[in-house]
């Protein structure tokens, strides 16, 4: 008995001990983990960090587009974050004469930066728990419905209590599996314009072939402005609007820096999955993720070769293939690192302690003594609709974009009439023209009917058969063929003549179209089929998962808990540091411009560079920007980053931004799943190489007048 509390104990320390640096701190509850930041080096006080009374950092960070992040950092509303995040807006502003994708972009002054009607960003100005209130009334006896009813009216009358002015929104959201909740009060602004960013040979130099990987020299950034009324409010965007003044922006470090230099990174983490039950865990690693890879290969090993040889194609196809490589790659990464590290053996170990923990107490057996079984059971049970629907995102979303382009016109084929009394048919005509715009300027009909049948078959393999509609499985082949013969969706002209003059006749043709019938077959099955048997499976998973979260948060409350990333403002802290991930592998904690030089190759497109940049280069003229004699390109954190970190300023001691996050290294991508401090490291583009590139090679110097530089 004593050698099972001894091992028990154990494992607990173990869990304990190695996730030092681990977790994305909710930043209102700043003062549970201000000292640990502390010990690591800040030297802010915790109201300079976070504050609802006075300006602070968190004043200066917004969610970029809801998807990355991105950080006020001059008081004229300049703001900062990835090149990749951006990615789809310069596209859409780049033609094949003025390619901004390829060429880079600078404003000369405000009249010269440009509109981007696609992006928002959103700031946080107040975070609060309303945990008690949302749980109000709410019991353990309850069943689900009605705990969900209950919950359901709660939020919305406190949400409705906070009747802010226009632009700002009260949202309040589930944490640790909806055992906490916090209201988020935020504002939005629309007009976004773009003001400088690097060519792609900068700000993705290294492409996929350097994706999640370290050392790395891409220039990953981009500068925007906000732009607000005359009362500095959020608006859509209008001529007359004048850029904003931000409660706060950053200053930014031209500071040495050197391994142990405190790191923060303050962002909008995506999603993290730290309490997951091994067997689904298992159920990721031997199941969805290979079949999710195989997908985004296909698609990758039929674009990426017509990109090579065609400039044209390459614009076309650029969003794509990003989309599809970054994840591909970053999958792959994952299993490797949860493998390597033994993660399902190790989430094993971890429910053995926590079996043990709930034993100790009747009360806790009777609430939790079943959980982990049930779990396991019900991922077993239903996994089959998980896995249906993540193959059926990957096959309609990624995969040949006929299918999800010619759903789009699902609405006005069904609703046509409704439209028209209703005085919306004019709007629903103007967003279909604007979608076929991109859809005909970005997909070639025989490259797109190439994806159709590969991933077709792939898609055919991977689903279990009752979750296909028969006539697919059977005849996909004689589908695709008869789609790319004779839709009129991948005709530029009829369509456009047909949504110029629409009326009952043109509106048939469309609902007969076999890309349209086709493309509803398959979403109409998944909604009749796949998402009841998946809500069903998921709706169990999130009530035994909720349980089960909730018995960590009380059988271990010695045990240093954050809540799983949600799209919400999240504090990381860490060290500036190396790592060594491998037996025999040791990596210095920062990159140089020499680097870039080494990597080049004028015969690789990913690492060729512009003559120019190499001109600047070789003169080596580094100024301020210097560090030891050389000029720092990236460097690596210890902070724990996720999708949607994207962006995020990298705070040093003081408070200045000294770097901009955009990866994390291979070896780190399980951490979504499972953190290491030993090998996990974030990436970040070096704010000094930012400004020598708006400075030296962008002859931008002009914005960097706007911000206030540290020296």
């Amino acid at each position: 008995m004593k050698k099972k509390w001894l091992i028990s104990t154990f494992l607990v320390c173990v869990y304990s001990s190695i996730f030092a640096t681990e977790g994305m701190w909710i930043p209102s509850l700043i003062y549970m983990f201000y000292s640990d930041m502390q010990t690591y080096g800040l030297k802010l006080s915790p109201e300079e960090v976070y504050s609802t009374n006075q300006a602070s950092l968190k004043d200066a960070i917004v969610s970029f587009n809801g998807t990355c992040t991105g950080s006020v950092i001059s008081k004229e509303g300049l703001l900062l974050t990835n090149h990749h995040c951006g990615y789809d807006a310069l596209q859409k502003l780049s033609t094949v004469d003025n390619n901004i994708l390829e060429d880079g972009y600078w404003a000369k002054d405000n009249a010269k930066e440009l509109s981007c009607p696609w992006l928002h960003v959103t700031f946080v100005r107040e975070m609060l728990e309303v945990t008690t209130g949302v749980l109000e009334g709410v019991t353990n006896e309850m069943d689900k419905k009605t705990r969900e009813a209950t919950v359901k009216a709660n939020i919305k009358q406190i949400e409705a209590k906070y009747q802010l002015k226009p632009g700002y929104r009260a949202k309040i959201k589930g944490f640790n599996e909806d055992n906490e909740y916090y209201m988020l009060i935020t504002e939005r602004f629309d007009d976004i314009r773009l003001v400088g960013v690097p060519p792609s040979s900068v700000g993705k130099f290294g492409g996929d072939t350097d994706n999640w990987v370290w050392p790395r020299h891409t220039g990953d950034f981009a500068i925007y402005r906000v732009y607000s009324n005359s009362d500095n409010e959020g608006v859509a965007f209008n001529q007359a609007n004048k850029p904003y003044k931000p409660r706060y922006s950053l200053p930014v470090s031209l500071k040495d820096k050197k391994v142990g230099d405190f790191s923060m990174a303050y962002g909008f983490p995506a999603k993290t999955n730290q309490h997951l039950s091994s067997r689904k865990l298992q159920f990721y690693v031997e199941d969805e993720r290979p079949k999710r890879i195989a997908m985004r290969e296909a698609c990758l090993g039929i674009i990426e070769p017509e990109m090579k040889q065609d400039a044209g194609m390459h614009l076309r196809y650029a969003v794509k293939q990003s989309k599809n490589a970054k994840y591909r790659k970053k999958w792959k990464g994952q299993l490797n690192g949860l493998v390597e590290l033994h993660a399902l053996q190790r989430r094993k170990d971890w429910e053995e302690v926590y079996k043990k923990r709930m034993s100790r107490m009747d009360s806790w057996k009777k609430r939790y003594g079943n959980v982990l079984e049930e779990l396991h059971q019900n991922q077993e049970d239903g996994e089959k609709y998980e896995l249906a629907r993540a193959l059926f995102i990957e096959y309609f979303f990624y995969g040949a974009d006929i299918l999800s382009f010619s759903n789009e016109f699902h609405t006005l084929i069904q609703r046509y009439d409704t439209l028209k009394v209703k005085g919306k048919l004019e709007g629903e005509l103007k967003r279909l023209q604007e979608k076929a715009k991109f859809f005909f300027r970005d997909v070639d009909p025989q490259i797109d009917e190439r994806i159709f049948m590969r991933l077709s078959k792939l898609y055919v393999k991977g689903v279990d058969e009752e979750l296909l509609p028969a006539d697919f499985k059977k005849h996909w082949k004689q589908h695709g063929q008869k789609i790319y013969k004779k839709s009129i969706f991948l005709n530029k002209e009829k369509l456009e003549e047909l949504l110029g003059k629409l009326d009952k006749r043109g509106l048939k043709k469309l609902s007969k179209d076999p890309a349209y019938v086709q493309s509803r077959q398959l979403f109409d099955f998944y909604l009749d089929k796949v998402r009841p048997g998946y809500d069903i499976y998921r709706s169990k998973e999130q009530g035994l998962h909720k349980l089960y979260v909730e018995g960590v948060l009380k059988m271990f409350p010695d045990k240093k808990i954050w809540a799983d990333a949600n799209r919400t403002l999240r504090i990381t802290y860490g060290k500036i540091e190396g790592s060594a991930p491998k037996d025999g592998m040791e990596y210095k904690h920062f990159t140089t411009l020499s680097g870039v030089l080494q990597k080049y190759n004028p015969d690789k497109e990913e690492f060729t560079l512009k003559p120019r940049f190499l001109e600047v280069a070789k003169a080596k003229d580094y100024g301020d920007y210097a560090q030891d004699g050389e000029l720092w390109v990236c460097f690596t954190a210890s902070n724990h980053t996720a999708g949607g970190n994207s962006g995020s300023p990298m705070i040093d001691a003081d408070g200045c931004i000294m770097g901009v996050n955009f990866d994390r290294t291979w070896e780190s991508t399980m951490s979504d799943f499972l953190f290491d401090e030993s090998r996990c490291r974030n990436i970040a583009v070096d704010m000094r190489y930012i400004l020598w590139v708006v400075d030296k090679y962008g002859g931008a110097k002009h914005l960097l007048d706007e911000m206030k530089l540290v020296k």
